[in-house]
């Protein structure tokens, strides 16, 4: 079964150059399709870091940070319950 996959330019470039490395390297001849396959099969015999590059780079903020955000906030004398809070985001 063949299936297409739309590809960047620049993932077809750099599909291509790998083509030509395999090939100088090893004599191998590969196709883009071989050279797919292999591709997908190591990442998924090992896809913990595949799966990692696809999280936020979320960095927390430092203690700094944090106080200096705070410190835009002020006590506006009303207690404010979570109720209070639910209400205004999804209605009464």
């Amino acid at each position: 079964m063949s299936t297409s996959v739309k590809v960047t330019d620049t993932t077809k470039s750099r599909l291509e150059e790998l083509q030509a490395e395999i090939r100088l390297e090893t004599g191998s001849k590969v196709t883009q399709q071989e050279l797919l396959e292999r591709i997908v099969t190591e990442s998924y015999e090992s896809k913990d870091k595949l799966i990692e590059s696809f999280r936020d780079d979320f960095k927390p903020l430092s203690d700094d940070e944090i106080e200096q955000w705070l410190a835009g906030s002020s006590d506006w004398g009303v207690e404010t319950t979570e109720d209070d809070i639910d209400d205004v985001l999804y209605g009464e």
